[in-house]
């Protein structure tokens, strides 16, 4: 299973990881470091279909269905 959310599409990011020391030289000797968002695995029921949803979403996905309803945002995201 992928890491990415079933609603905005958010991924993995690859970031840099400084140290203050280095942070205005060339050399990094610390790496590259992979950042995964806060995905939650939700069981969401529908009214209007009257079933439930197993999806994989992020925490700001989560404030988006709160915000705008289930089934709105199921559908906007081809879900539904």
């Amino acid at each position: 299973m992928a890491k990415v959310c079933d609603i905005t599409g958010k991924g993995t990011q690859v970031g840099g990881r400084y140290s203050n020391r280095t942070r205005a030289t060339q050399f990094n000797p610390c790496g590259k470091v992979r950042r995964s968002p806060n995905l939650q695995k939700k069981r969401i029921f529908v009214p209007e279909i009257d079933s439930y949803v197993n999806i994989t979403v992020s925490t700001k996905a989560l404030r988006t269905i709160a915000k705008n309803g289930a089934y709105k945002t199921l559908k906007a995201a081809g879900i539904i």
